[in-house]
């Protein structure tokens, strides 16, 4: 993996794999062959409510969308891209709104899962915070 899969290109393009079937299928098949015996961390979308919706210990990350886009805004600029708030903002309200009527893995949150608003937090204290979580549920 690159920082390529982050750029805006790559970004505006994923939904075309994440909404056809059989792809999603072959990704969720492969996901679960990969953690099979294995005590592992993955991130994304419908990762506890779909990929391992058995997991023993799941979070559901959020944070304001004015935080998001500024965190995205960051990474854009970051890679070299230019980009305004506002542009990003509207780019991840209509991604949101897509993910979460997609049928196909959509975005929402596995009932058993800890939601946890990162507003405010670095990524360090992100990660921080849900090893902590995961040890005191140990």
């Amino acid at each position: 993996m690159t920082q390529a899969i982050r750029t805006s290109e790559v970004t505006a393009v994923t939904r075309h794999a994440a909404d056809n079937p059989m792809v999603r299928e072959l990704l969720v098949r492969l996901q679960r062959e990969a953690a099979a015996d294995e005590n592992i961390v993955t991130e994304g979308r419908d990762q506890g409510s779909v990929v391992f919706p058995d997991a023993p210990c799941k979070f559901f990350l959020t944070a304001t969308a004015r935080e998001r886009a500024r965190r995205r805004l960051n990474d854009l600029r970051a890679q070299g891209e230019s980009a305004t708030l506002e542009a990003v903002l509207e780019a991840q309200q209509r991604r949101d709104r897509e993910d979460a009527e997609r049928p196909v893995g959509p975005l929402v949150r596995a009932a058993d899962a800890i939601e946890v608003c990162t507003d405010g937090m670095s990524l360090q204290a992100v990660v921080d915070r849900l090893e902590a979580m995961v040890r005191k549920s140990l």
